[in-house]
């Protein structure tokens, strides 16, 4: 294959198929007097002049020609995928800046097939954002995330426009199942890590904007793996008018959870139904529907567990047997209408409307009765590697019974309007949450025979077995509570859009404000009605230079009023005058496209700032959070996000990212100290590859690591006296494809092949270099030397992972 040169470029490339979808070889592609031809896959690349309209014509000795016109910017890529036909010419015109709209907006767009093949424990769009810079997570079993000093509670999700909700009982990464977003009706992904605009929701860390497929033509396809299943469908009336994708998911995390020391009886089943539904009703006016049913049932009865800690020269051991059993359930249903009406060409109005229905429940009882001793490290020694001597025995019991109901209905209408050359955008929602929610949990610890009393009650002092002890037995920890409450909120916002020219440098403007008004009901303590006000702004310059490059200024004043969980304080009660969480926002953004090895790449970089008051202060256990319920904080995030992406082997996407964060908080100004989230260093790498001589063989590579997290202290400590780090988080996970059918190729021949139009076999290995990364720690105390020792609770070990692919 060849192509033109030019002294600045742009190339446009893409697959020319037939009407059956049939990949097209030997179409020859010219512009400019300068011609290259297609594949036998249909592929065909072609460099054309910049900064001027251009013709590109392809043609075929069996079909009809096709051209179309272009004006591109110099570095420029622009895929074209054509459908070529036997009956009819077929002429267009595309005119594409260098930037587009979601560049200037400093959104990070991720291809939903990276998404598809990237290996993961848990695979997904949240397991490609991990490889981002700053974002943060060190639970592979989760699909949370942490953005720019942020927790898990400050990121807002979107699907087709409509705000999307997770379960609220959720503690640990095992339990969580099946993230909402189901890959497979995926379209287009976005995702912003900070400075967004005024149209995105009132939270302070990032926002993922999901967008799903409206198919043209039936299809489905099929995914099977040792850790569950899928199945979509595609579906279009024959009018085309109507369309719909439907998903089914079953995930079953047992060859995960069962490679951890803990030895179970794990007996977990999630199992979600999608749909998407689109009815065009005129030209004006669409119609369309989403709806989600999520059953996850979580049932763990812990049998053994054995964790070796310590140092070579002094190596220990904790050998636990357990008893009693964990049974929670978490059932989600969402819907949600929209409707768009295009009333003219300049004005655009959308209403949404949604309900989210959440029932859930936490029951477990677990007796843990351990042993904790030291290892025999004498090579020689016929007990090498037993527990040579035993340093502390003791239980520990947990009981809880925690159910919650939750109802939240959304109303919202969006105006859109494209006025001369600017473009300006409002929207007003209602929102009503009911909660109604039962919180009984106590854990009872002892040593030696002895019960251990709290550390922050005023007891009398308990030295057993030196002393009897005359005071009340109670439990270690002990949080009952009951809440019924109703939250109002009233939001809107209004933007201002616009492109312009400075001199010969193209520049863009954003600005905009938010308004949100809320009250808490059905507490004891009287509720205050509250509101906030949010500016926020964007300005992108692209100069004038032969070097393409973008710089972006982007910020504002974000505020993120208290949800349910940020209300609720660390006894179970809510406090119904939590303020919302305040946050000065800077980032400064810079863009560079540029060529290597003739191939395109682009260097991002990005420093921020975020100056926060008001700060409800919590802490981290694996993934639940507590939070104090009060704004006697502030603090601040800062750092640096530079990532690299490109084409690294020819016809693949990679990249390599890093970032540097440092987020501290000063608490009832006793001092500044690191926030949970204090993940100082991150490194991530997603690299795709093939091999030469065989293209069909695959390899998909996704790499973390992060320094330590502070924490792994239990949950009663005063962080102030507790700044411990863990141990930083490593973890490679690998894929190899083999591709036995692509891009409907063997659907000219006549063996069972035939049947798919892809199918592609795999290996993942999760874990690759079977690192030990601890999540939490398990505290364990000897009542002989009053001393506590932390053992690691370690995330999964290497596991291998079949997996088939197809579609039909």
């Amino acid at each position: 294959m060849g192509f033109s040169c030019f002294a600045q470029t742009a190339r446009v490339k893409g697959i020319i198929l037939d009407k059956n979808n049939q990949p097209i070889d030997n179409v020859n592609v010219s512009c400019s007097g300068i011609g290259t031809r297609s594949d036998a896959n249909g592929f065909y690349q072609i460099k054309i002049p910049v900064n001027q309209k251009v013709i590109v014509v392809f043609t075929h000795l069996a079909l009809k020609k096709a051209t179309i016109s272009l004006a591109l910017k110099a570095n420029e890529d622009y895929e074209f995928n054509l459908v070529m036909n036997d009956q009819q010419e077929q002429i267009g015109e595309i005119i594409v800046t260098a930037n587009n709209k979601k560049e200037i907006q400093g959104i990070t767009v991720i291809e939903p097939e990276i998404i598809r093949k990237m290996p993961g424990a848990n695979a997904g769009i949240e397991n490609i954002l991990k490889t981002l810079p700053g974002v943060n997570s060190n639970n592979e079993l989760s699909t949370q995330y942490a953005v720019r000093g942020g927790n898990y509670d400050e990121n807002l999700v979107y699907v087709n426009e409509i705000e999307i909700y997770r379960p609220f009982l959720i503690r640990s990464g095992q339990q969580e199942g099946l993230s909402f977003t189901n890959t497979d009706l995926v379209q287009n992904v976005d995702f912003s890590a900070g400075g967004f605009q005024a149209k995105f929701g009132d939270k302070l860390s990032s926002v993922l904007d999901i967008t799903y497929r409206k198919p043209t033509k039936f299809g489905a396809t099929l995914e099977a793996s040792l850790l569950g299943g899928s199945l979509s469908v595609d579906a279009v009336s024959k009018n085309k008018k109507w369309n719909a994708i439907t998903g089914v998911r079953y995930r079953n995390n047992s060859l995960l959870v069962k490679s951890q020391d803990t030895q179970t009886n794990f007996k977990p089943t999630f199992v979600d139904v999608q749909t998407n539904v689109n009815y065009q009703a005129s030209a004006k006016w669409q119609w369309s529907f989403l709806g989600n049913i999520s059953q996850n049932n979580y049932q763990y009865e812990p049998l053994t567990r054995q964790t070796k800690f310590g140092t070579i020269d002094k190596p220990m051991a904790l050998t636990v047997y357990y008893e009693g059993q964990e049974k929670d359930k978490y059932d989600t249903y969402f819907g949600a209408i929209k409707t768009t009406f295009k009333a003219s060409d300049s004005f655009t109005l959308k209403f949404i409307g949604s309900a989210f229905h959440t029932l859930e429940q936490e029951y477990f009882d677990i007796l843990a009765q351990y042993r904790l001793g030291e290892v025999d490290s004498n090579i020689g020694s016929d007990s090498y590697g037993d527990v040579s001597f035993t340093r502390g025995i003791g239980s520990q019991l947990n009981h809880a019974r925690n159910d919650l109901d939750a109802f939240i209905v959304n109303a919202e209408i969006k105006g859109f309007h494209d006025w001369k050359k600017n473009q300006l955008e409002w929207g007003i929602k209602y929102t009503r949450e009911s909660i109604r929610d039962r919180v009984i949990e106590w854990e009872v610890i002892d040593s030696a025979g002895f019960s251990i009393n709290p550390p922050i009650i005023d007891l009398p002092k308990k030295d057993q077995p030196y002393f009897s002890y005359e005071g009340p037995l109670v439990p270690y920890q002990n949080i009952r509570a009951t809440n019924f409450n109703t939250i109002n909120r009233f939001s809107g916002y209004g933007q201002w859009g616009r492109k312009g020219h400075i001199g010969n440098s193209e520049v863009w403007y954003n600005a905009g404000v938010r308004l949100h008004s809320w009250e808490v009901l059905g507490t004891a303590e009287k509720s205050e009605s509250q509101f906030t006000f949010s500016p926020r702004m964007q300005f992108a310059l692209k100069p004038d230079w032969e070097k393409e490059m973008v710089f972006r200024i982007s910020g504002g004043l974000f505020h993120q009023p208290p949800f349910y969980r940020e209300l609720r304080d660390a006894d179970g009660l809510v406090q119904p005058n939590v303020k919302a969480q305040q946050s000065v926002h800077f980032v400064l953004s810079n863009d560079y496209s540029f060529k290597m090895w003739s191939r395109p790449f682009k260097l991002i970089s990005e420093l921020y700032y975020k100056s926060l008051t008001d700060v409800n202060t919590y802490t981290i256990d694996n993934v639940r959070i507590r939070y104090a319920a009060s704004n006697v904080a502030k603090g601040y995030a800062q750092g640096l996000d530079v990532r690299l992406n490109g084409e690294f082997v020819p016809g693949t996407e990679s990249w390599f990212s890093f970032g540097y964060l440092k987020t501290e908080e000063n608490s009832a100004s006793k001092g500044y100290i690191a926030r949970p989230t204090d993940q100082r260093l991150k490194f991530g790498l997603l690299f795709q590859d093939y091999m030469p001589n065989i293209p069909s063989m695959k390899l998909y590579l996704n790499l973390v690591y992060n320094t330590g997290l502070p924490g792994g202290s239990p949950s009663y400590s005063d962080p102030y006296l507790y700044q411990n780090r863990l141990k930083d988080y490593r973890r490679v996970d690998i894929g190899f494809s083999k591709v036995l059918v692509a891009n409907s190729a063997a659907k000219t021949k006549t063996n069972w092949l035939g049947n798919f139009k892809e199918l592609a076999i795999g290996l993942e290995i999760f874990n690759l270099f079977n690192n030990q990364n601890a999540i939490t720690n398990t505290w364990v105390r000897d009542v002989y030397s009053k001393r506590e020792y932390a053992i690691p609770n370690y995330m999964t070990t290497r596991v291998f992972n079949v997996k088939l692919n197809a579609k039909l």
